[in-house]
């Protein structure tokens, strides 16, 4: 063990870390730290745990057990002890990992899962100088894109989820060792590391050493390199959001007049609001053919999970639910929130008066939500007669892919209401009539 002795550097790096959650984290925010057990995590923490005594916030940990080393238990077990001895709180979860083609992604994926049901308002990561540069020098090798030429951002919000803060991203190893020696702390060691079988324990072990004898200084070009690319993506982003315009959705048209790199940006900022994984080149260039193309205004592109559509003339990301089978229903029982997740809705029910649907019409017999089966009618206005719903569905411009999925509201065998469509007139509810309401809402809403 090294001598416990501090140096300004040791002190320096204290500042940095301080200054980075000072600038992204509100006061009484809940920080909760990956801890791995390995050296990186330890030194993390214990910074973490110096700087809450400067700063107002909540600190915690999180230890993922992913089961894939005999010596796990002992991490875990080593985990707590520190936590214990740092009085700083301790979750450990323990997993199971898929077996998938890349079992480092399918583990980080795991990992990232249990940060997701995590009581926090950030997950504090330990990723460094040298993760970083590791990290650019992959994607690259992979053909990445300006915005996987990034790399990882010090922070970064995530929709329905906490914000990832990586205080250590412009900390080198070598620093990271001389703090931990510093201070005397113990850590784990993950012999897995070691293993080149894994893309970056290749990278690390065998080609950056090699980078490092003619170029010492690659970590901090790498670096500026990665907020270059950081730049660039930021600007497509906006010139994106510009092309694509404030209507939703967008028309076909509108992509068509735009040359073929400007589309191409477009639909990856489409296929991004809907988080969607970026889908190969062959795939989006695919995307990009059939949207200059296509003759009748509609296409519809199979990329992974969704489609990228258009129809009428309008742009649509769509995902792939199946279709429940024949014969689909769920009874409401008067529920203000019915889940229908084989549709991927919610219905919701309001009370109200005079508007809507008569609430004693609507509940004289047995009320279900049912899909189309074909040959329904149905009269949404009384100057008008009743008419097919197939013909309604079309002239209201309801896509195709979303007739099959469509929930209708059925008191008995009566069809009361179709969303986009209305309340059939013979439910309509008048004057000061008990009524509902009803709103079928995407479940993530």
């Amino acid at each position: 063990m090294a001598s416990s002795r501090k140096s300004p550097r040791d002190k320096t790096l204290v500042d940095n870390v301080a200054t980075i959650l000072n600038a992204h984290v509100p006061a009484g925010a809940r920080l909760v730290a990956g801890l791995s057990g390995g050296i990186d995590s330890v030194v993390l923490l214990h910074l973490l745990k110096q700087v809450a005594r400067r700063q107002s916030f909540e600190l915690a940990a999180v230890h993922v057990n992913h089961q894939l080393n005999p010596a796990s238990s002992q991490w875990a077990k080593f985990c707590r002890a520190l936590c214990r001895k740092l009085d700083v709180p301790l979750t450990v979860a323990k997993v199971v990992v898929p077996r998938e083609a890349s079992l480092e992604a399918a583990a980080r994926k795991t990992r990232y899962a249990v940060y997701a049901r995590l009581r926090a308002d950030f997950i504090v990561l330990a990723h460094n100088a040298d993760d970083q540069a590791e990290t650019l020098l992959l994607q690259l090798l992979r053909g990445t894109g300006v915005k996987g030429g990034s790399a990882m951002p010090v922070a970064i919000a995530r929709r329905h989820a906490a914000a990832l803060l990586r205080p250590l991203l412009g900390v080198s190893r070598a620093d990271i060792e001389h703090y931990a020696a510093a201070h005397g702390l113990e850590w784990v060691e993950d012999d897995s590391n070691a293993n080149i079988a894994f893309d970056r324990n290749f990278v690390r072990h065998r080609v950056l050493p090699v980078i490092a004898e003619r170029f010492p200084a690659y970590r901090t070009t790498f670096a500026r390199a990665s907020r270059n690319f950081a730049d660039a993506a930021h600007l497509l982003e906006e010139l994106a959001a510009i092309d694509i315009g404030p209507r939703q959705p967008m028309r076909l048209q509108k992509l068509r007049a735009l040359s073929t790199p400007r589309a191409r940006n477009v639909i990856r900022r489409l296929l991004s609001l809907h988080g969607v994984a970026m889908p190969s080149e062959v795939r989006l260039d695919e995307c990009v053919r059939q949207a200059q193309t296509a003759r009748n205004g509609s296409f519809a592109v199979d990329i992974g999970t969704h489609e990228f559509c258009a129809y009428d003339g309008e742009l649509h990301v769509v995902a792939k639910y199946p279709v429940p089978e024949s014969g689909f229903f769920r009874v409401w029982q008067g529920e203000a929130r019915l889940d229908l997740p084989d549709l991927g809705v919610t219905l919701l029910m309001k009370r109200t008066k005079g508007a809507g649907i008569n609430a004693l019409k609507l509940r004289s017999k047995p009320v279900t939500v049912r899909l189309r089966e074909g040959g329904e009618t149905f009269r949404p206005d009384a100057r008008r007669p009743r008419r097919t719903l197939k013909n309604l569905l079309q002239e209201a411009r309801v896509a195709p892919w979303m007739r099959e999925r469509l929930p209708l509201l059925y008191s008995g065998d009566s069809l009361v209401f179709v969303p986009g469509i209305g309340i059939d007139i013979g439910f309509a509810a008048q004057g000061q009539d008990p009524s509902f309401s009803p709103e079928f809402r995407p479940r993530s809403a």
